[in-house]
């Protein structure tokens, strides 16, 4: 597995929400099992069926090709490599040539535009080589907030909306909550994966924008209402999961202990509805998280911009 991003073990938690014994190979590297739905992942690239590791260098990849049991040639072929992230300074362009004399050495013919399978190389602190399996469906910037039908300063970028939503839980035959939702970015990301999605806040304009979004996206699958993030008109064991980015002291009305009020009955109220939980803050909600009765799985502090880092808290 390629992953996406700076932060690999954020990218690793996230691929566990689809894998199976996820494990680091290098930088930008990983290796997994039982892979479902990958094509619905936020930081991870691509997805291999692994051939075998070795030490970054064309000579070893090319041993390790040589070496490797390959049983059917029928078909074409095509070979990617990538230097992932630069770690490695191997010339891809010499590895493609060289491990393709290989492939084509055991009768496979070669076809850059249209190949029936594509070897992949990944070179970092570690090399991979593997048959390429599924690339994940990018286009987050066809979601951009400030293209969708409602927009409010300070929205979270689409990419890490759905990363939070996997985190959550998201997908076929789950219901996810989202009691602040704010623009409905999370909630977006959700439906689209498969999740029924159910939207609360406190703003009405909130709430009607978020419906706006969520019909610009969704066929169906969603529910949006005005109410209290604290008291929600929901029974207990009502969804699956659970998903907000509580209000930031800097950009919120709610400031001081006001704010960790909210923020600790909100979480209390989630711990109610829901069995597992992301929440993300400009601050940690450790002891917050505790006392509303949720173990904190996974914590990590994700840099923005110069003033702004995103806690996220995975609660279970």
């Amino acid at each position: 597995m390629e992953l996406a991003g700076d932060d690999d073990a954020f990218a690793r938690r996230e691929a566990a929400s689809r894998c199976s014994a996820v494990e680091p190979l290098a930088p930008g590297l990983a290796t997994v099992r039982g892979v479902r739905r990958p094509e619905t992942l936020a930081y991870t690239r691509r997805i291999c069926r692994l051939v075998g590791t070795c030490e970054p260098a064309v000579d070893d990849a090319v041993a390790t090709l040589s070496a490797a049991g390959i049983d059917d040639a029928d078909g074409t072929v095509a070979v990617r490599a990538r230097d992932v992230r630069g770690v490695s300074g191997v010339d891809t362009q010499a590895a493609e040539r060289r491990l393709g004399a290989v492939l084509v050495d055991r009768g496979f013919d070669v076809d850059l535009e249209a190949p029936d399978r594509t070897l992949v190389a990944l070179f970092s602190e570690r090399a991979a080589l593997g048959w390429l399996a599924a690339e994940t469906v990018r286009g987050f910037g066809d979601r951009r907030p400030t293209d969708r039908p409602f927009f409010q300063p300070g929205s979270m970028a689409p990419m890490d909306a759905r990363a939070l939503a996997n985190l959550a839980g998201a997908g076929p035959e789950a219901r996810l909550l989202d009691p602040m939702c704010g623009t409905g970015g999370i909630l977006v990301e959700a439906g689209l994966v498969g999740a029924d999605v159910v939207g609360v806040d406190a703003q009405y304009k909130m709430t009607r924008g978020t419906r706006r979004n969520l019909a610009a996206y969704l066929d169906g699958g969603f529910e949006v209402c005005r109410g209290d993030a604290t008291r929600l008109p929901l029974a207990a064991g009502a969804v699956d999961g659970v998903v907000f980015d509580a209000p930031y002291g800097r950009q919120s009305k709610v400031e001081g202990d006001s704010l960790a009020t909210l923020v600790g009955d909100a979480l209390a109220e989630a711990r109610r509805v829901g069995s597992r939980a992301v929440v993300v803050g400009d601050r940690p909600w450790v002891e917050a998280a505790e006392a509303a009765g949720w173990t904190v799985e996974a914590r990590f502090d994700r840099r923005v911009h110069g003033s702004l880092t995103r806690v996220v808290h995975v609660l279970g």
